[in-house]
């Protein structure tokens, strides 16, 4: 019964999901949000760090004595040279169980501190909290110092609800590629989907040089 309740809560939220393309637009406009404030936001040398970074817009947590979240977003991944690579799509789902009721919709940006971590996601998918490690991330100017060796995740997690920073446990979770995305939008076998990566696949749409500039911008 618990499975089929979250199974129906998740599907329903689905039914709402925005284009691929769509979805590239609300990743930049989150990204935007999130670095507006920097003494209050994300610490830009995790982003110099990062080995990916991955945007999840109006993620919906909904509950009624058993909660489920779902969000469809993209992940970039960075080079060894510091170039981002073209978006891939996901889907993060997840499922709690407790006295609850409501629904939230929650901005999500993940960031990827280890190559591992992002290999897992092209072996299967990533169950956050056993598959890798994750926890909030630290926010503002000050918590440059605590990115070295006081933060030993390899993935850390930031929330914003209605223009607000909040906490948001993301343990058990699931991410994985969104094939049908992914071929969709780029017209290609899911075969192919490290050639997004490499850019051996484009798209032509501006929308992707514009994610991956203001990416680029955050991180230097």
């Amino acid at each position: 019964m618990r499975r089929f309740i979250i199974f129906f809560a998740l599907f329903a939220i689905s039914l709402f999901a925005s284009s691929e393309r769509e979805k590239i637009l609300e990743s930049i406009n989150v990204l935007d949000r999130f670095m507006a404030i920097p003494e209050e936001g994300i610490s830009r040398e995790l982003f110099l760090d990062a080995e990916a970074i991955a945007i999840i817009p109006k993620t919906m947590k909904v509950g009624f004595i058993i909660g489920g979240r779902y969000g469809k977003g993209v992940l970039l991944i960075k080079d060894s040279v510091g170039r981002w690579s073209n978006p891939l799509f996901i889907e993060l789902k997840g499922g709690s169980l407790g006295w609850q009721i409501g629904a939230q919709s929650i901005d999500i940006i993940l960031v990827f501190k280890t190559k591992e971590s992002v290999n897992e996601l092209f072996k299967k998918k990533i169950t956050l909290g056993a598959d890798a490690s994750i926890a909030a991330g630290p926010l503002g100017r000050t918590a440059a110092a605590a990115t070295d060796a006081k933060l030993q995740s390899e993935i850390y997690s930031y929330s914003k609800s209605k223009g607000f920073f909040i906490g948001l446990s993301l343990a058990g979770s699931v991410i994985k590629l969104d094939k049908e995305a992914i071929e969709s939008f780029y017209k290609i076998p899911f075969s192919r989907v490290k050639d997004v990566i490499y850019q051996k696949v484009k798209s032509g749409d501006p929308l992707i040089e514009e994610l991956k500039n203001r990416l680029y911008d955050y991180s230097r």
